[in-house]
């Protein structure tokens, strides 16, 4: 087999290139509007509640409407997923991995059509969108790999007389609740890191999202996953997402989201309910308050632009995003200018043309929450870039910067998920690590730094689960920086790593003597 290697990011600078996107974005055009149904052991399910999706930059285009899923739905749903856990478990690890190489094959074939669905779903820019799509397609590669590695089993010894095996064996019915920020790739991986390892699913993705989500499990239907392991029902949180994490068959359950819904559906899931005979394995990711530290010692036009990427690619809504910069004050005053002009001179507007840097946040409930803590910024800080927002045609807010914060300002202590930055000032690099550590959550951090003791120090002191010296602090590739961050960001599942599927499966000791 072809050794691992990440997808690349496609080069927009050749004309070719962007010719291909165009057609890409011609694709998704002729099928906006479309009806979406429900995926229930194979069949299509049609209901008349719709969620409908809208393309965040023009919010009365129509990107599709999907049936919307209940309690009836999902207990079928469970049924069926149930049922062909039977079979599923017991396909051979090689065949489920190349089910995942063959979609791999069929995504790649038709990149430029999901990532222009992505531009008109999510409101990506082009190398956005692009790259989520090469990260779905480095989790369908990595992950069949991975289950090829561990269908064995691992080592483990035996004595004269006694020949001993430690295998891996699949869960369950899984429930996967996926984000709508990286609306393909979390999604994807996901689904497919709980498939590979000879689990069913039921898969929830997120209600501002879901067109992306149907035309990845028809790609699955195509790369000859049978029916029933894949069941396809978005709905309410409150009604289907609370329904299956506390069935009494939900054997696991993987969510990327909000902090406030990932705890509660690790305290849900804590419930043993009638006729459950397991304790429910929970995998999360919650989200962060991501920090860049710049030192004294520093390349400050590298911390600059690392600041600015990080904190307005996407438009901040990214759980690794740089809400956070400290800043060693005697280089404060020249970092902080030159990520004012940085800021100032980037574009904004609708993405389809694949001019703008950054496009709009994802809905009105978004737009509001960071506009509100905008205004508390303006209260904390000094405003000194962007601030303002208009929702007339879609969602759009400036990139904005506040400077001269206190470290417990709630602009940097609180997850805004949107394009605003915080920066502070720090005394020394301890005190700049002090700053870093002190939140909630531990993700994502980066350190700009020329001075190696400093450095070694952020190794062990920093505590976050993904760090970066000398670079952004988003970014993380497939098989390169496994993510996943610890305390109130989640259970450090740590994604695109090697232990990854672990979390699927769980070990059975069989001993026999001879």
């Amino acid at each position: 087999m072809i050794p691992y290697k990440h997808e690349p990011f496609t080069d927009f600078s050749l004309e070719e290139n962007k010719k291909a996107f165009e057609l890409g974005l011609e694709t998704v055009r002729a099928y906006l509007g479309q009806d979406y149904p429900l995926v229930i052991n194979g069949e299509r399910v049609t209901t008349e509640e719709k969620i409908i999706s809208y393309n965040p930059a023009n919010k009365l285009e129509v990107v599709g409407r999907v049936s919307k899923a209940n309690k009836k739905l999902a207990e079928q749903a469970m049924q069926a997923a149930d049922e062909a856990f039977k079979s599923w478990s017991k396909v051979k690890p090689e065949i489920r991995a190349d089910i995942l190489f063959r979609a791999s094959a069929i995504v790649r074939r038709r990149k430029h059509e999901f990532s222009a669905l992505l531009v008109k779903e999510a409101g990506k820019p082009w190398n956005e969108a692009d790259a989520d799509t090469a990260e779905a397609i480095d989790f369908l590669e990595y992950y069949g790999r991975q289950m090829l590695e561990l269908k064995g089993g691992m080592k483990v010894e035996s004595r004269p007389g006694e020949f001993n095996r430690y295998n891996y064996i699949p869960l369950g019915v899984g429930v996967v609740i996926s984000p709508w920020n990286f609306a393909f790739a979390i999604m994807a991986g996901t689904t497919v890191a709980a498939l590979v390892s000879g689990n069913t699913v039921l898969l929830k993705p997120a209600s501002t999202t879901p067109v992306v989500a149907a035309k990845f499990v028809e790609v699955l239907e195509e790369a000859g996953l049978p029916k029933g392991v894949l069941n396809y029902i978005p709905g309410s949180g409150k009604e289907v997402g609370d329904y299956l994490v506390d069935h009494p068959r939900t054997r696991f359950i993987s969510f990327t989201g909000s902090r406030d819904v990932g705890t509660r559906i690790y305290e849900r899931a804590a419930k043993v309910h009638p006729g459950q005979i397991w304790l429910k394995r929970v995998i999360a990711e919650m989200g962060g308050k991501d920090t860049i530290i710049v030192d004294k010692e520093a390349d400050l036009e590298l911390a600059a632009q690392s600041i600015v990427k990080s904190a307005f690619g996407f438009s901040g809504q990214k759980c690794s995003a740089c809400s956070r910069a400290v800043v060693l004050e005697e280089v404060y005053d020249q970092v902080l200018d030159r990520v004012i002009e940085l800021t100032k001179e980037l574009t904004f507007g609708d993405t389809e043309d694949g001019r703008p840097f950054m496009g709009p946040v994802i809905d009105q409930a978004a737009f509001d929450k960071i506009t509100s803590y905008i205004s508390i910024g303006k209260e904390e800080g000094r405003l000194v870039a962007g601030g303002e927002g208009d929702d007339a045609k879609g969602y759009f807010i400036q990139p904005t910067v506040f400077a001269d914060l206190a470290p417990d300002a709630r602009i940097m202590q609180e997850e805004i998920f949107g394009p605003v930055v915080g920066i502070t000032k720090a005394k020394d690099f301890d005190h700049a690590l002090e700053i870093a550590n002190n939140t909630d959550y531990g993700l994502t951090g980066a350190v700009i730094t020329n001075n190696r003791m400093n450095q070694e120090k952020a190794r062990e002191d920093f505590h976050v689960g993904n760090l970066y010296f000398n670079r952004g602090c988003t970014g993380a590739i497939v098989g390169y920086q496994p993510f996943g961050g610890f305390n109130m960001s989640g259970t450090d599942s740590k994604a695109g790593g090697p232990d990854y599927l672990l979390l699927h499966l769980q070990a059975k000791t069989t001993s026999e003597m001879l």
